[in-house]
């Protein structure tokens, strides 16, 4: 249920309303915009007299909210959430950011210099695997800690705020200095790992699972925030289909789809959905058509000589023409 108030309705009366709503055991969560404030309920308002609560003159209306997702759901929250990080860079909200880095990173001097040529580009945050989940207990599985610590050198070297995966919540503390938390798409309902990210004070890059749907990952985000963490941040990177010329399928009605439920920036991932490097640039081109607020691309070096999901890297160059192309769109569409 929501509760929305009358423009400068006085506090006093606010505050008894507040009070009296806490004793009927509900949680409430306060969204202020421009004209008017918004109290999400959580927990059961089944007993709540809601002709009582529209009858008060501080009361504009009430709606209930037949979702399962309370805190991520855009009737809650009407304006976009925008996400701060690093020195003013803004995610959501009409502020589109590049994530561009390497799959995985393989060395001191391969990340610096991918971090570095991605920022030429155009990137505004850094992409880079440390910790990599692979289908194959055979393959390579990251640098682990060795990596973080040369993600962070890249970061020093660079200006740039981080993005990189985490696999389990035992590795938290490790992630102190990481800008941007990012949760892959097999862990995108490990739960206990999501309660735990929504205790910190950090933005979380959640990405759609394989085969999940839109309300799954809502609710995968509001566990999330349901623990305190409002600053989660929804990834499209394709799903699994019937189709097999691509790794994934890439899902772009999710983008207005998802703006249409929620309130929380969508940023497509087009190369792990082509799994294809010279399809990256057109489903780029695409994602900023439909009104994404980011796209998050592997670019490496020499991808042929790369470790992992080198046929889906771009090189810096190609990376610059992708970007050049995405600010022209958006001039359009803008």
């Amino acid at each position: 249920m929501i509760i929305i108030l009358k423009n400068q309705a006085p506090e006093q009366k606010t505050k008894v309303l507040r009070n009296w709503l806490e004793q009927q055991n509900v949680e409430i969560h306060a969204s202020t915009g421009e004209f008017q404030t918004i109290w999400g309920l959580v927990g059961d308002t089944s007993k709540i007299d809601t002709d009582l609560i529209e009858g008060l003159e501080i009361v504009e209306g009430i709606r209930r909210i037949s979702e399962p997702y309370k805190q991520a759901n855009r009737k809650f929250h009407p304006d976009d959430t925008v996400i701060t990080v690093g020195d003013g860079i803004k995610i959501g909200g009409g502020n589109f950011q590049f994530f561009a880095g390497p799959c995985s990173i393989e060395s001191e001097e391969q990340i610096i210099t991918v971090a570095k040529a991605v920022k030429a580009a155009g990137a505004t945050i850094l992409r880079g695997g440390a910790f990599k989940p692979r289908t194959s207990p055979y393959a390579f599985q990251g640098m682990r800690n060795e990596g973080l610590g040369l993600l962070l050198e890249a970061k020093k070297e660079t200006g740039m705020p981080i993005v990189t995966e985490i696999m389990d919540a035992s590795h938290i503390d490790l992630f102190e200095d990481v800008d941007i938390i990012q949760v892959g798409a097999r862990n995108m309902q490990n739960f206990e790992l999501l309660k735990e990210l929504g205790k910190l004070d950090k933005p979380i890059f959640l990405k759609r699972g394989l085969s999940a749907t839109y309300q799954e990952l809502l609710m995968s985000a509001e566990y999330i925030m349901s623990e305190g963490n409002p600053n989660v941040i929804l990834c499209e990177r394709g799903i699994r289909t019937f189709e097999t010329a691509t790794r994934n399928t890439l899902d772009l009605a999710a983008v207005p789809m998802l703006k249409e439920k929620t309130h929380l920036p969508v940023v497509i991932d087009p190369s792990h959905a082509a799994g294809i490097a010279r399809l990256v640039k057109p489903m780029s081109f695409a994602a900023a058509a439909c009104g994404a607020d980011g796209l998050m691309i592997e670019v490496h070096n020499d991808p042929s000589k790369a470790l992992c999901d080198g046929p889906q890297a771009l090189r810096p160059e190609e990376f610059a023409e992708v970007v050049k192309g995405v600010e022209e769109i958006r001039k359009v569409i803008a």
